[in-house]
């Protein structure tokens, strides 16, 4: 059984898609955890504001079988191959951790963006503080500790009741 950390995001009726996100991944995936749901303006590019959070989970998948499956929830949610890396999105889910795989294909992992963005590394940190990043060798507590949040604006929201 291995554990996963994905990290979700929505700028495009962003309530909506983390809910509908958050659904059919507890239909995937055991054991989920999940963090606050966090408000963050737009990086690298001018848009509405994102949602983002993070899910922690256990599964049987293979690492393939996770990242097709977060490919095929994303195009099930309006996703297209074409969008730009930096644009409104319905739905981005990013595998964050498969254990503590480091490898380039089928996805990045562990991702760049954990140790770069607050919108990945302080809701990663609610689900797993104590898991260790398997390239910088510290606990995800530590690495949010020492981030400097000065760098990006981000609070945490509670979902609007449909």
């Amino acid at each position: 059984m291995a554990s996963i950390f994905i990290s979700l995001g929505s700028n495009i009726n962003k309530a909506h898609y983390i809910r509908s996100a958050n659904a059919v991944l507890s239909e995937h995936f055991n054991e989920l955890v999940y963090s606050s749901v966090f408000e963050s303006e737009s990086i690298g590019f001018s848009g509405n504001n994102f949602y983002n959070s993070v899910i922690g989970a256990t599964t049987e998948l293979s690492l393939d079988e996770v990242c097709r499956l977060l490919k095929q929830i994303e195009r099930d949610h309006g996703r297209t191959d074409n969008d730009k890396k930096f644009s409104p999105r319905t739905l981005d889910l990013d595998l964050l951790f498969y254990d503590d795989v480091i490898c380039s294909s089928p996805a990045q992992l562990p991702r760049d963006e954990i140790i770069k963005n607050a919108f990945v590394l302080w809701p990663l940190a609610e689900v797993a503080p104590e898991f260790i990043h398997p390239v910088v060798k510290q606990r995800i507590a530590d690495i949010w500790q020492a981030y400097d949040k000065t760098q990006q604006k981000l609070w945490k929201v509670e979902l609007p009741v449909v």
